[in-house]
Formats: C-alpha cells, structure tokens, sequence
C-alpha cells in the first residue's frame, strides 16, 4: 500500500512539475552573453504543445533574446533577480510582427515579444524584462523595436513585472479583448518615443496599481481601425512620469472610443499633458469619467481637440469626416503647477462648427505660477487646429502657444458646466481666470480665484 501511495505522489509531483519549464533544460546558459532565443521558444513551443504552462527565467540569469514569439495558455515567468535582456542587435529581432500603426515610423515595426491570435497568455514575475534599447543599440536608421506587441489575442494578463529600456514603445496590444495589467513598473527613458502601454481598438482593459516614468505617453487609448473600437477601459491606483503626455487618448482614431474611466491615480513632472484626449480620424468618442487625480507640475492638465488629421500608417488618401466627441466628465482633481511658467492651463478646443459636447469640470483645486501679462490678456485671432495650422502633423499645444486664460480656455464648446473650482495664483497675472470662445450653454458656479468669488467680469465670453 505504501510503494501504490508513493507511486501516486511522486506522479502527482511529476504533473505538477511538467507545467514548469525553465529555459536552462531546453539550452539557455543565461549567462548575458550567448544569446538565447532558440532555447526560449522552444520552452513555449514545448508547454503550448503539452496544454500549457509557465515558461521560467531562472533567479540570478541574465537570458539574452532575440524575437520570441508567445504563444496559448502560456505564462512566460521572470522570476525574482531574473532578466530577460533584449539582444543589441537588430539582425535578431524577426520582420514577421506586424507593423507600427502610426505613419511615418516603420522603424518601429519590429519588437522583442509578439503573439498574434492566442488564447490566455501572460508576462508575470518580480524579475525584469530589459529592452536594451539605448541609442549606441538602436537608431531609426537601423530600426527600434518596440518591446511587447499582441494582437488579435484574448485573456491576457500583465503582473508584478518590471519593464525597462525599450527602444521604442514598451508595448501596443493591438486589437485585443480581455486584458489585465497589475502591478507593474514601467521605465523607459533611454530612447525615443518610449511609450507605456500603448491599447489599439482593445476592449475590456484593466490597469491598476502600476507606475509609468516614459520618454513619451505612459498610457495611450488608440483605434487604428474603422470597425474596432477601444472600449471599456479602466485606469486605477498608478503613478505617471512623463516627457510628454501621462495618459493620450486619440489620434489614432479611425474608430470609436467609449466608457473609460481613470481614477485614484498621480502624475508629476509631466512636460506636455496629463490627460491628452484627441480625436481626429473620423470616429465617435464619447462617455468617460477622470476623478480623484493629483497633478504636480503637469502643464496642460486637460488638453482636448477635436480636429481633423491622418495619423495612422493605413490612412486613406482622403481626409476623414469629422463625427462627435461628447459626454466627459472631469471631477475632483488638485493641480500644483507652481513651479511651471505662464503656460499652465486646461485648454478645450473642438474648431469652427465642430464643438465637442457635454464637458463637466467639477471639484478642481488648481494653483499655478501666474505671470501672464497684458499682452497675452489681449491676445486675439488664437490659432485653430485646421489643416492649414496642423500642416500634416498633430494638434499639439505649441502650435497655439500662450493662452490669454490663466485657468481655463475653452473654445467651440457645447453644454460646459463649470462647478466648484478654486484658482490660486502664486505671482500676479493680467490674464482673467477663464476665457469662454464659441461656448454655447456654459454655465459657472462657485468659481473662487485666491479664495474669493469670481464676478461676471472676470470672465471673458466671445462669440
């Protein structure tokens, strides 16, 4: 009876550890020399084979990698003190991941994990995936991989890892359903266009409890495709750095957006925006809620457009109609931009005859620097963002530059509701609180400048 008991325990151990597979059994030294993306892929080939299973990079290994291609019912496991190094050379990273979606930039085809069409797959681990990304590696001229791509894939999920150093963007789910994303830290400051993560027409994307310091967006809401849309998106409980903007939502926008929320969240530090929300491929964005945000030193802490311009790679020779954005709801958020200059205000802006609809701002503490002087009070004719302006690139902040509002500019605006907001100022500023351009149905209530109530005339209303 004994011998049939052991017999039973010793199969049992056996199954359970048939579902690991460490990559040093199928030929990886993971010395941070040889290179091993052959060991690797056999690894998943090997538990995608036998039902699945966790594909493990070994504590104290550095596992150098080329293209590694990830595939159903696989979690690819960092363990702690583990790496998995991006190789430097671009001769190692495959032609056969898809492509990127923006125009202009098919240096960043290539990436270092791809999956297209698979079935429950994570990253997971408290070890470290290194893009090894740094210029002396990767230029343009030779390509900069991003670091992750999925597309065409369902279940994912992202957890407790921390990723550094792409060349390029960390990540682009492209086209996918079903994502998590828990507990990660993403650091990507060592080349260009070093976005976070990065959602293309996804639905029912979770990201929580993560911290973001990027050379560029940390977090990109995008819709390349007419028939996709990006949806059902929620955003909670991280931290945002940034060259450029905390979280984008648009450009990529031939297809719809809808019911997003983002909130409990912190940016600082921040050169461009904290919340970039930009339509202007043709598509519907509408329905979506930011509150309980701090910001500190965050320029723009709303910058919306509405526009019209191409920015993805399948753009159609034509431009794309321009449809709706509507029903936004921004409450319970203190701004710190005393340190900032002038330039520091939220600015919403559709263009003539194309107003963006249903904006609240509610329960706003924002402090800024001041500084504006008469000059910028009185200036007039302020640059829409036509084509002529554009002039083929994207609706950014200096194309504008220097708004004659110190709080808050909003232009060709439908149904604004204003309530609650308090404006402190550190050093005079001649420029009023709010400036209302083409705003029809805007409504202010308890609006308070250095604790006192605003009056009419510190309002400016043009038409």
């Amino acid at each position: 009876m004994k011998l049939i008991i052991t017999f039973l325990l010793l199969s049992f151990c056996l199954q359970i550890n048939a579902k690991e597979y460490n990559v040093l059994d199928f030929g990886a030294k993971g010395d941070g020399i040889q290179k091993d993306t052959q060991a690797v892929q056999s690894a998943i080939d090997a538990a995608t084979k036998n039902g699945g299973g966790k594909v493990v990079i070994p504590a104290g290994k550095t596992v150098v990698i080329g293209t590694i291609f990830l595939k159903d019912f696989v979690t690819l496991y960092v363990e702690n003190g583990a790496v998995l190094l991006g190789s430097p050379d671009i001769e190692d990273y495959s032609d056969k991941t898809h492509k990127n979606m923006y125009k202009n930039e098919p240096h960043m085809d290539r990436c270092l994990i791809f999956a297209n069409e698979a079935k429950s797959i994570a990253i997971e681990g408290y070890g470290t995936i290194d893009g090894n990304g740094y210029p002396k590696n990767f230029t343009n001229k030779t390509g900069r991989p991003m670091l992750i791509r999925f597309m065409n894939s369902n279940d994912i999920h992202v957890r407790d890892i921390t990723i550094i150093n792409p060349a390029a963007w960390t990540s682009a789910f492209l086209y996918c359903n079903e994502i998590t994303v828990d507990g990660i830290r993403i650091h990507s400051r060592v080349n260009h266009n070093g976005d976070g993560l990065d959602f293309d027409g996804c639905s029912n994307v979770r990201v929580a409890n993560s911290s973001f310091n990027t050379s560029d967006d940390s977090i990109c809401l995008q819709a390349s495709q007419p028939n996709i849309p990006c949806k059902n998106i929620v955003v909670t409980n991280c931290t945002f750095e940034s060259k450029w903007a905390g979280m984008r939502i648009g450009l990529l926008s031939r297809g719809n957006f809808e019911s997003v929320t983002v909130s409990n969240c912190t940016f600082s530090n921040i050169d461009d925006s904290g919340l970039k929300i930009q339509m202007n491929e043709g598509g519907e964005m509408k329905n979506m809620v930011f509150s309980n945000l701090v910001m500190k030193n965050v320029p723009r802490p709303i910058f919306m457009t509405f526009a019209q311009q191409k920015a993805c790679v399948d753009a159609p020779e034509e431009m794309y109609p321009m449809k709706s954005m509507h029903d936004f709801i921004f409450r319970g958020m203190v701004v710190d931009n005393t340190e900032l200059d002038k330039n520091s205000a939220i600015f919403i802006t559709g263009i003539t005859g194309h107003y963006i609809e249903n904006v609240l701002l509610e329960d706003i503490q924002m402090t800024i620097a001041g500084g504006g002087t008469l000059q910028d009070a009185q200036k007039a004719n302020i640059k829409e963002y036509t084509l002529d302006v554009l002039d083929g690139w994207w609706p950014e902040f200096h194309l504008v530059g220097t708004l004659p509002s110190y709080g808050i500019y909003a232009r060709h605006i439908k149904g604004l509701h204003i309530d609650n907001v308090h404006l402190k100022i550190k050093d005079s500023d001649k420029r009023p609180p709010i400036v209302f351009d083409d705003v029809v149905n805007g409504e202010i209530s308890n609006v308070f400048t250095d604790g006192k109530p605003i009056s009419e005339k510190q309002i400016v209303k043009k038409k």
